[in-house]
């Protein structure tokens, strides 16, 4: 018998468990899971006769993670972009080759960010996919994300045509119509960002929104791009909803951050991004003061991680050193820190689930899906003593500790490997897409693109001369 077969009861047993409603920390706990359920959470359950057992003693039970913004379609490329700035990835892949990308390419990144996803315990991803220049671009996403067993939202866009085209073609609607059915694993979205051009043309893309009844999601306050503008356009036409996802958001005003606040919009953090590609100072120790719920995101393994340990721990860093930094200006120390490791777990679990409108998802109760994680791993020095969990699970773990995964109920990887997984079929589909790529552009431009140049650095010049204390005659041995 298969020891996961489908519809067998599954029992988590004796883990520590976080069930993401507050602080509280369970150790030594079971969990039940049957069907797409959390049956029961408590010490010493009785499971139903052949559920399947796993020992969780010694790890961590959480909430799948759930991440609010990734660019699934480009993972062929992980790491191709490391050294480039935001300005760089515009230039590739909205003016020169995002529109080489095949139907097939789409499906090979989908396919690859998918896989990597639930690896490293993220059973949520909201695939950001605005590379859909045609609807058998927009088919082949979907059937990458349905083919791996996880749960997606496919935020549908376009970054070569203005949004107000793409949302109200005819085939944009007989996609929406064939492909977006109700299926409990495949939620929807609209992606585009708002310029801030004074006739606001992206207004009957959100009507579109509206008339389809789904959540708009777009780059806000990103350094060059979007901004202030957009918000105070978004407000006035009364488009800022309660479901609205507003990623980065790193380079607004109060006055666009108190909009988001009062119209009931969250915030998806890309720490790692915001960091490196310069939309703006990572924004959580401002969106703090707004009271402004968060989630998190990785963005694209162009360039960063594609797991949430990463952003969780990046998070914390880079609001802490703001504080600090801060402090310091003014004289003053920090004596205790503001943003805890529970809240960033809360951010990567809760937040993500609050944010595309789950709230059967995100928390260990019992009745809501079983979306799970166990992070185990007996053979690592690094998985002992198991003191402070919320701050293990920021700060110590990675996605090779992450044992176990349930989707709606289905163990998807256990005792650290992928089940049902076709991990060299995805890895010839990413190579061809590579050598397609590298092939099309010619290796010159494959080369460039990977290497963009180095600005010229000048030293600054020391009022200081060193001398060698080995050339000092008074420092003879």
């Amino acid at each position: 018998m298969n020891e996961f077969e489908a519809g067998r009861p599954v029992v988590l047993r004796g883990g520590t468990v976080l069930p993401m409603d507050g602080r509280r920390v369970l150790a030594g706990t079971d969990v039940l899971v049957s069907g797409d359920r959390i049956a029961a959470v408590g010490p010493g359950l009785a499971a139903p006769a052949g559920a399947a057992e796993i020992d969780a003693s010694g790890g961590i039970v959480m909430p799948g993670m759930i991440d609010t913004h990734r660019h699934m379609w480009q993972t062929a490329l992980r790491g191709y972009g490391a050294d480039w700035t935001l300005t760089q990835y515009f230039v590739w892949f909205y003016l020169e080759h995002g529109k080489l990308f095949r139907p097939e390419d789409v499906h090979a990144g989908n396919t690859l960010a998918a896989i990597e996803a639930l690896d490293a315990g993220v059973t949520t991803v909201v695939d950001w996919s605005h590379g859909l220049r045609t609807p058998d671009h927009a088919d082949a996403a979907a059937d990458a994300l349905q083919a791996v067993p996880g749960r997606y939202v496919l935020a549908y866009g376009n970054i070569q045509q203005p949004p107000a085209e793409w949302t109200t073609a005819p085939e944009f609607r007989d996609f929406v119509r064939r492909r977006i059915t109700g299926n409990d694993l495949l939620g929807f979205q609209l992606a585009f960002d708002v310029l801030g051009d004074p006739s606001f043309p992206e207004g009957p893309a959100f009507e579109v929104a509206r008339d389809l009844g789904v959540p708009v999601t777009t780059h806000a306050g990103v350094w060059g791009a979007t901004g202030d503008d957009g918000i105070r356009q978004m407000y006035e036409h009364g488009f800022m909803t309660p479901g609205t996802i507003y990623v980065h958001a790193a380079s607004l005003s109060a006055d666009s951050y108190h909009r988001i606040a009062a119209t009931g919009g969250s915030i998806s953090v890309s720490t790692e991004s915001e960091q490196s590609a310069g939309q703006g100072y990572p924004p959580t120790w401002a969106v703090r003061a707004h009271g402004i719920p968060v989630s998190l995101s990785m963005d694209t393994s162009v360039w960063w991680s594609g797991d949430l340990f990463s952003a969780m721990r990046a998070t914390l860093g880079a609001d802490r050193s703001r504080e600090h930094l801060e402090a310091h200006a003014k004289g003053e120390t920090v004596t205790h820190c503001a943003l805890r490791a529970d809240q960033v777990v809360d951010w990567a679990t809760r937040g993500g689930a609050r944010a595309i409108g789950r709230d059967d998802l995100g928390t260990i109760e019992p009745g809501k899906k079983a979306d799970l994680v166990l992070i185990k791993n007996d053979a690592s020095p690094v998985s002992f003593p198991l003191l402070h969990p919320f701050g293990h699970v920021a700060f110590q773990a990675q996605r090779g500790d992450v044992h176990t995964v349930l989707v709606d109920g289905r163990v998807v990887k256990h005792r650290h490997r992928l089940l049902g997984i076709d991990l060299a079929a995805a890895r010839a589909q990413a190579d061809r897409t590579v050598e397609y790529l590298r092939s099309t552009m010619g290796e010159e431009a494959w080369e460039k693109g990977m290497n963009p140049d180095i600005p010229a650095t000048k030293i600054l010049d020391n009022p200081y001369t060193y001398t060698d204390f080995r050339s000092d005659s008074t420092h003879r041995l």
